[in-house]
């Protein structure tokens, strides 16, 4: 049994997508250029997941979440693809497939970009990609931190705004109402039109100020 393992051909999973099918785009093409790669390099296709009238842009594709399904079930040991484009839909997704590839003891082929993670240039490939990625990232992240200091050296408030704006006069008559009427937080929140953390921060001002602590929630 060990031995026939051993010696069994590399199972294969195809992926193909169009974005279209209304414009004589189809899955042919692709399809068929896969096959004869795969059959080129003696492997066993266990399977073909085929995503028509898919936009590449879309979180969820059936037959890409299936073919990740299936990867995870260990049911074939190469994913192969005709392009980058056609399988992922920005470098950080790709990044995240070919890293749960790689955890899973799976290889994966581009067809047209003729990348293979199995070989050298391929692991080479991969660990760019990663850096290019993790370069994105940083710079993405400095480009925020420049804008949010660029906008305080401007005087500009940073974050959400409160929800409600009330003045000293109604934040007072709220912590007033409830401590002399013993009102309920909502009834209070309702009344004065604001929201209940607004109610309890009121209070809990109100309570520290009268030197009895914070309102306990």
């Amino acid at each position: 049994m060990a031995e026939s393992i051993l010696h069994r051909p590399p199972r294969a999973a195809l992926y193909c997508r169009v974005s279209t099918i209304n414009h004589g785009q189809d899955v042919g093409l692709q399809t068929r250029e896969l096959r004869q790669f795969a059959e080129a390099r003696g492997w066993q296709i266990f399977g073909e997941y085929l995503d028509e009238g898919i936009s590449g842009a879309k979180n969820s594709r059936p037959e890409l979440n299936r073919l990740m399904a299936d990867a995870h079930k260990r049911r074939f040991d190469i994913v192969c693809v005709w392009r980058f484009d056609r399988f992922a839909r920005s470098v950080s997704h790709l990044l995240r497939a070919l890293e749960t590839f790689k955890a899973l003891g799976i290889d994966f082929v581009s067809f047209s970009e003729q990348m293979d993670t199995s070989t050298p240039a391929g692991k080479m490939v991969f660990t760019v990609l990663g850096a290019v990625a993790e370069l994105e990232r940083s710079l993405i992240v400095e480009r925020v931190r420049a804008g949010m200091r660029n906008a305080r050296a401007k005087g500009k408030r940073i974050g959400r705004p409160p929800r409600t704006q009330l003045s000293l006069e109604t934040r007072t008559a709220i912590a007033g109402s409830y401590a002399k009427e013993k009102t309920s937080l909502r009834t209070l929140a309702k009344r004065f039109g604001t929201s209940l953390a607004t109610v309890q921060r009121c209070i809990a001002v109100y309570r520290s100020a009268a030197g009895e602590g914070s309102l306990s929630a």
